[in-house]
């Protein structure tokens, strides 16, 4: 019977010391410390930081509730919502230092292919080049020799690719730098979910992000065309989840030894 009246002025008390601001701030810091906590890349690159931010919002719950410290409870959730922005800005700057570790590598070893290729005599060259059409997949069409990069490159719904696009994209680098004389467009294709004019900046975007690769590996941009067309020209139907992601794609259109390119669709 005495346990009631304890609650209920413990209630009391931590209602009266949670003030709205207060209050807003534990949710944020809550909302915070839950985003990076539930983020196993954030949590696998900065352990610690994701540790010290729980840890300081435990403490401003603390404060905020039967300690009856205002002041002290501000504190701590001030330092939580710090600690997991740390932690994610921590994650991300691990992950470009890798990616940057990754193209640093593909490009000596692209410049060592490069030096490789230039004590080739003109027989071994041709036969080296072929080889490097055929590994990139490349396929003849009425408009000329085509490559296609699916949607997998991508980060689903975005023009940012993913490292998984870095292997493919070397290759292409090492066939233009062996080719000076060819130029290359590239056109961005979705499928026909969304709005339309939302689909065609997409394909836009991620047909200028492989040119924006290919220039940072040296590749000049005056070789290059950026076209996007949207849900135009789809190579499947859109009906089926397979057919779709076909649909999703960019595709690499080669000219021929002396630069021309076919038109435009």
């Amino acid at each position: 019977m005495r346990i009631m009246p304890f609650l209920f002025l413990g209630a009391a008390g931590l209602q009266g010391c949670t003030s709205p601001g207060l209050e807003q701030q534990l949710q944020e810091a809550s909302a915070a410390y839950e985003q990076v906590s539930q983020d196993a890349r954030v949590v696998h690159d900065a352990p610690k930081d994701v540790m010290r931010a729980g840890d300081s919002l435990e403490r401003a719950k603390r404060f905020a509730g039967y300690l009856g410290n205002a002041e002290d409870a501000e504190h701590y959730a001030y330092l939580s919502r710090r600690y997991s922005e740390i932690a994610r800005n921590h994650s991300v700057l691990q992950r470009n230092q890798m990616r940057a570790t990754q193209l640093a590598m593909e490009q000596e070893r692209l410049r060592q292919t490069l030096q490789e290729a230039r004590v080739l005599d003109a027989h071994q060259q041709d036969r080296w080049l072929d080889e490097q059409m055929i590994s990139m997949a490349a396929a003849e069409s009425d408009r000329g020799l085509v490559m296609t990069l699916g949607d997998v490159l991508f980060k689903p719904a975005s023009a940012e690719l993913g490292n998984s696009a870095n292997r493919t994209l070397l290759k292409l680098a090492h066939f233009l730098q062996l080719n000076p004389g060819r130029r290359i467009r590239i056109e961005g294709y979705t499928d026909n979910r969304g709005d339309a004019a939302e689909n065609l900046q997409l394909s836009r975007a991620r047909a200028q992000a492989v040119a924006d690769f290919l220039i940072d590996l040296g590749i000049e941009a005056s070789r290059m065309e950026v076209l996007g067309y949207g849900e135009q020209h789809r190579i499947s139907e859109n009906a089926s989840a397979r057919g779709r992601a076909q649909n999703r794609r960019v595709e690499i259109l080669f000219s021929d030894d002396k630069g021309r390119l076919s038109p435009p669709r």
